[in-house]
């Protein structure tokens, strides 16, 4: 059995730079740092270890998006969120979060120093916290 469906959208793509100081805004140069990091992870883990794991993003027809999902056998293992500064928990990691419960779920901010997890188990902390998660 798999997980509840979703209506998410299959034709988007984003692009990101394996040398991320090539983007001139800060906060989409500092989410391009993020995908470089976990696709490293991802690639060392299916290298390694032979694991089914993808690094995906989540948009749905209603608008409803997340900047990273990755994907073990097809299901959602890990969301994380990327903001520049602190802010509120995006709504849609609750949407995915009451959806798949066994995925983590992190909102990660390049200028905050808040750290907590919220009663859901969305974990939110600077983004150092989640990066040194991967190592």
């Amino acid at each position: 059995m798999g997980g509840p469906k979703l209506r998410a959208v299959k034709k988007e793509q984003k692009h990101y730079h394996y040398n991320w100081a090539l983007v001139p805004e800060e906060g989409p140069r500092f989410e391009n740092m993020v995908a470089a990091h976990l696709l490293k992870w991802v690639d060392y883990h299916v290298d390694t270890e032979g694991r089914d794991l993808e690094l995906r993003y989540f948009r749905d027809v209603d608008g409803r998006e997340v900047d990273f999902v990755i994907t073990e056998d097809g299901q959602p293992l890990s969301l994380v969120e990327c903001k520049w500064s602190e802010g509120p928990v995006n709504p849609t990691l609750f949407y995915l979060k009451r959806r798949y419960p066994k995925a983590d779920a992190w909102q990660i901010s390049a200028r905050g120093k808040k750290e907590y997890q919220t009663p859901e188990g969305i974990h939110v902390a600077p983004a150092l916290t989640f990066l040194q998660t991967l190592m």
